[in-house]
């Protein structure tokens, strides 16, 4: 029986990780949908080479840095437990490999390829997994210290800080040491161009993709077969429709908001989904979905932070509310199942907030000094799929709007 048991364990966390690995196509087309159509081919390469740095950034540093496990040994040796700790890795590195699958949307349409894999090498190898080992493995006695502090540790269950917050926050620091894109607002500080999406229904394919997928993203943390609960399916699945709703109304009909909505509700609620009551979830996701559509048109139309894919406003504002949320919805005065403390939330979310800008700072304003970010004005004027790639999306619509 108990081998068994860990067969099923191990079939289950490769589920998970098979549905995540398919949330990057989601990221993928949602990107697709919303750069210009000169863009397009960019971003479908972007997502696959980012993953394959990732998994290679992961398997040699990152996992390590972590866990403090490596893979260095036989075959013999790794295929114990039915090999459960290397379908553990490919689950992780699926959570891993979303931070430059975020960081992507929001530095689109003007960054230098080359230095951008060079970014994600880095940041997976070794920016995120400081954080993660700090929230996941209890790494640098930081959770000792919070529970000692406020009573309970800091409670991320599926990542609203340390994947989403993390990456959303490296996100706003590439952003900002990029620059807006050509041609995107005037030097008095007006609009020039709105730069609208070119495919609304790759748009929404990107979206449904990543909201299908987030099931196994939430659900799939359990990470063993007898730690899985419904009541993490069900919240989640409120948070997506609270964050539709609200973005659906906030953003008046806009499609780019309402597709965006579930993703807020969805990563607000990763934090405490196995806590909240399914109310709870209902109300943080239909905040988030509210910060989103506020704090986008924010930032693109009053602070002129030229975030294409609003990857601050979606994962850092929302994550960083997730892990808020987790604190006020998952105490049990409000239905919630308890173990959680609203001050530990701040600190860790606080936490993993500070550790994302210097990271992203850090790696991308090196990598700025050195080899630059981001493609000349000639080459973004002619559009990233032609300059790096020499190649159309679409050989009947070679045009360069």
């Amino acid at each position: 029986m108990e081998n068994f048991k860990t067969s099923a364990d191990v079939l289950f966390i490769l589920l998970g990780a098979i549905m995540i690995l398919a949330m990057h196509a989601g990221f993928a087309f949602l990107e697709l949908g919303t750069v210009r159509r000169k863009n397009q081919v960019n971003a479908l390469v972007k997502i696959l080479c980012d993953f394959s740095v990732s998994t290679i950034a992961y398997f040699f540093i990152g996992y390590g840095i972590a866990y403090g496990v490596n893979f260095l040994a036989g075959a013999e040796t790794l295929v114990q437990k039915s090999g459960f700790e290397l379908t553990k890795f490919f689950f992780l590195l699926t959570f891993a490999a979303a931070i430059p699958a975020i960081v992507s949307g929001g530095i689109a349409e003007r960054a230098k390829f080359g230095p951008q894999l060079a970014a994600t090498f880095l940041l997976v190898g070794l920016v995120y997994p400081f954080f993660e080992g700090i929230a996941w493995n209890q790494a640098y006695g930081i959770q000792a210290w919070i529970k000692s502090s406020f009573g309970e540790e800091f409670h991320d269950f599926a990542g609203s800080v340390v994947v989403h917050a993390v990456g959303g926050w490296i996100g706003l620091a590439a952003v900002l040491l990029l620059g807006a894109r050509r041609g995107r607002y005037h030097k008095d500080g007006g609009i020039a161009g709105a730069h609208p999406p070119s495919s609304i229904p790759f748009l929404a394919l990107g979206a449904w993709i990543l909201i299908v997928g987030w099931f196994g993203f939430n659900v799939m943390s359990a990470q063993t077969l007898d730690k899985i609960s419904g009541l993490v399916a069900m919240n989640s699945l409120m948070a997506m429709v609270g964050g539709t709703l609200v973005a659906l109304v906030m953003g008046k009909n806009d499609p780019g908001f309402v597709h965006n909505g579930p993703l807020a509700g969805l990563v607000a609620v990763c934090a405490g989904s196995d806590l909240m009551h399914p109310i709870g979830a209902l109300v943080t996701g239909g905040v988030a979905g509210g910060l989103f559509v506020f704090m986008f048109t924010l930032t693109q139309n009053r602070w002129k932070i030229d975030d294409v894919l609003g990857v601050w406003p979606l994962h850092g504002l929302c994550g960083a509310w997730g892990g808020i949320a987790a604190g006020i919805f998952g105490s049990k005065a409000l239905g919630g199942m308890g173990g959680v403390a609203f001050m530990s939330q701040l600190a860790g979310t606080a936490l993993g907030v500070t550790v994302a800008l210097v990271g992203g700072f850090l790696v991308y304003g090196t990598l700025k000094a050195m080899v630059g970010l981001r493609l000349d004005a000639e080459e973004e004027f002619n559009g990233a799929d032609l300059t790096i790639h020499q190649i159309t999306a679409s050989a009947e619509r070679e045009t360069l709007w």
